[in-house]
């Protein structure tokens, strides 16, 4: 019988996280007593495996070495150590920086789990993870071989990881919170867990590329920006059917490849990290499209110097006049957070002129504050708060800045004060 005919006929036994998990094969819910021969114990010990024994139970250890010369995608594992050495000189302040750390103490971690869900029916049964080790890369995977065994899987893991350097992809939401959560029903024959750092990777993927890519799964992510296609892969979403699987016939053949894919992850999370850390030390490393959503990031953590230059930079590559005037807007706004009006009133100037009604408006709008509050010329002011009003009526712009009630209480306050101050020239 194939591998694809018994994944079909397992089906019924994959937890999706959109409700209770189906049933489980009766090998899952059985206690098993001490193995003393480990089937097929020839074929793991053959893929670079070996059994590791606490009192009656036991778990399976894979070591898999690489040099630091090999490439993954675009990037060699040896630019890890330049890029974790130009964090420690560098004084750029973010939640990705390795400032303070080594590259031997930065652990790319991934799991496999029984579900794609959170809730119960859902279980990590390998816990895989990445790091500089005798100057090569040394990856380690944990594999559980029953549920119950789960004193030995964890805790030959939580012996070797570095806590407070983990690197993951939406590792906080899914992976360590699974391994919290197991920790919590075994803490008594288990180290205690620390507090720990953390590198998610997704939230960085998808504040980058979420407009730039259809999706920024780790897989999409490694092929349009990593440059890695992997071959012969088996998709993570069959890996509870393997499993299972597995649990019931005891053969490891389809448990190799899910391994296989939990290896390329954490060799993905490595060049991921590269090449994110390239784009926020060194802005001449970006593409334009990089460089604008780099510059909203600077500019959500308050970072006005390198929002600036990030922005400056995107003006300065986009070729299409209308993408230019968009990233011109957000450089006058981050020239207004800096205080640095003038330089921004400029450029609102500038994107006024935009076709596109709600840049238009929010234009007008931005040179109505600022020659009211900072020129006092009411005259101008009235001038712009009316186009603005006109253009966010032309197009039935819904934004909360741009709602007409209050444009009109703009257009009515700085009628007013237009009139008082011709009043007080003429009592000159």
């Amino acid at each position: 019988m194939s591998i694809k005919h018994k994944l079909n006929r397992m089906k019924a036994h994959l937890n999706t996280g959109n409700g209770a998990s189906k049933q489980m094969p009766a090998a899952l819910e059985q206690h098993q007593q001490k193995m003393i021969e480990i089937p097929h114990l020839d074929k793991w010990e053959e893929y670079g495996a070996k059994a590791v024994f606490i009192e009656d139970e036991y778990c399976l250890i894979r070591e898999v070495t690489y040099p630091l010369t090999h490439r993954h995608g675009k990037y060699s594992f040896d630019m890890l150590l330049d890029i974790i050495r130009i964090w420690n000189e560098s004084d750029v302040s973010h939640p990705l920086s390795a400032k303070g750390f080594q590259a031997d103490n930065m652990f790319f971690f991934d799991t496999e789990t029984t579900g794609l869900g959170t809730g119960a029916g859902t279980s990590i049964f390998l816990l895989g993870y990445a790091c500089i080790e005798d100057d090569s890369v040394k990856i380690r995977q944990h594999f559980l071989p029953r549920p119950g065994f789960e004193v030995p899987f964890y805790k030959t893991f939580l012996e070797k990881v570095n806590y407070e350097t983990l690197v993951t992809y939406n590792g906080k939401s899914f992976d360590w919170p699974q391994v919290v959560s197991q920790h919590t029903l075994h803490r008594g024959q288990l180290p205690k867990l620390p507090s720990f750092g953390h590198f998610d990777l997704y939230h960085a993927a998808r504040r980058l590329w979420k407009n730039k890519l259809e999706r920024v799964k780790l897989a999409v992510v490694e092929e349009e920006v990593l440059g890695f296609k992997r071959e012969d892969d088996i998709p993570g979403y069959l890996a509870p059917m393997i499993y299972f699987d597995f649990v019931d016939r005891h053969d490891p053949e389809a448990i190799f490849k899910i391994m296989k894919h939990n290896e390329e992850d954490v060799l993905s999370l490595i060049a991921l990290y590269i090449h994110l850390s390239a784009l926020l030390l060194n802005q001449e490393f970006a593409k334009h499209e990089d460089s604008f959503e780099l510059a909203r990031w600077f500019s959500a953590l308050k970072d006005r110097y390198r929002a600036i230059q990030s922005f400056e930079k995107g003006v300065l590559e986009t070729k299409q006049e209308e993408e230019g005037l968009i990233v011109k807007f957000h450089l006058a706004n981050e020239h207004k957070k800096n205080h640095n009006v003038q330089a921004a009133a400029k450029l609102w100037q500038e994107t006024a002129d935009s076709q596109q009604a709600d840049l238009k408006a929010s234009s007008h709008l931005e040179l109505a504050k600022y020659y009211e509050h900072k020129v006092k010329d009411f005259e101008a002011a009235l001038y712009h708060a009316n186009a603005a009003l006109h253009a966010a009526l032309e197009s039935n712009i819904q934004k909360a800045s741009l709602r007409e009630t209050d444009l009109h209480k703009r257009i009515s306050r700085l009628e007013g004060k237009r009139m008082k101050a011709a009043k007080g020239q003429e009592n000159r």
